[in-house]
């Protein structure tokens, strides 16, 4: 073999493995074609009042959970703790964290991604960002719009008023992995990706400070 097929080989080999450790990181991700999408078109209308009657269920929780289910009594039991929160709201927060904190990670912005991640997840996302790094490898990506989004449980702890809400999203983005002489060695820029996370939000309710922290990443 000529030393170009040997090296073409290698940074083949490098992106496999880096594409793996990001799936590990970020969830699943899988290539399809379709005609552009409006990003506009994934996004939440503004929210409505609620109302809740006497009695009645919350509609800002049963939009979203089973109505009695351990999620519902959990985002109840929220309410409780912190008057003025909105489920509605939480997750069109999370919405915007989403984009915010994988566009950060695609870019290997460290800094960007600090005020939204707990130190264990930070560690994760830092060390596959180190590894990109040493190999010479960049990825150029392009966020379209998230698909789906979904709450999938949530929990409260009356003692210590924690609060986790695990969420499903699946975005749109397209990506390509550049070697250092700026060569694409996976990915095509013309293909839309999903990418399919699940990702837990974690905030002790009632106090001062909004924002909420990711502490758990999957697939």
């Amino acid at each position: 073999m000529n030393s170009p097929f040997i090296s073409l080989l290698v940074l083949a080999g490098i992106a496999i493995f880096l594409i793996m450790r990001l799936r590990n990181v970020l969830g699943t991700r899988e290539g399809f074609e379709k005609p552009p999408v409006n990003p506009l078109e994934h996004r939440s209308d503004k929210h409505r009042d609620f109302e809740v009657i006497e009695g009645g269920p919350d509609l800002d929780i049963t939009d979203h959970v089973e109505d009695g289910s351990d999620a519902a009594k959990a985002l109840a039991a929220m309410k409780l703790a912190e008057h003025g929160f909105s489920v509605s709201a939480f997750l069109d927060g999370a919405r915007d964290a989403y984009e915010m904190i994988l566009m950060a990670f695609e870019n290997g912005d460290v800094d960007g991604l600090r005020p939204f991640l707990a130190d264990d997840v930070l560690e994760t996302f830092e060390d596959v960002i180190r590894q990109r790094e040493e190999q010479g490898l960049s990825i150029e990506a392009n966020f379209v719009g998230i698909r789906e989004l979904t709450l999938q449980d949530a929990s409260f702890d009356r003692q210590t008023s924690t609060a986790e809400v695990t969420v499903r999203f699946v975005g749109e983005l397209t990506s390509v992995v550049k070697n250092a002489d700026g060569e694409v060695v996976e990915g095509d820029p013309n293909e839309i990706n999903r990418q399919r996370d699940v990702w837990t939000f974690y905030r002790v309710m009632g106090r001062s400070d909004p924002n909420w922290t990711l502490v758990a990443t999957g697939g």
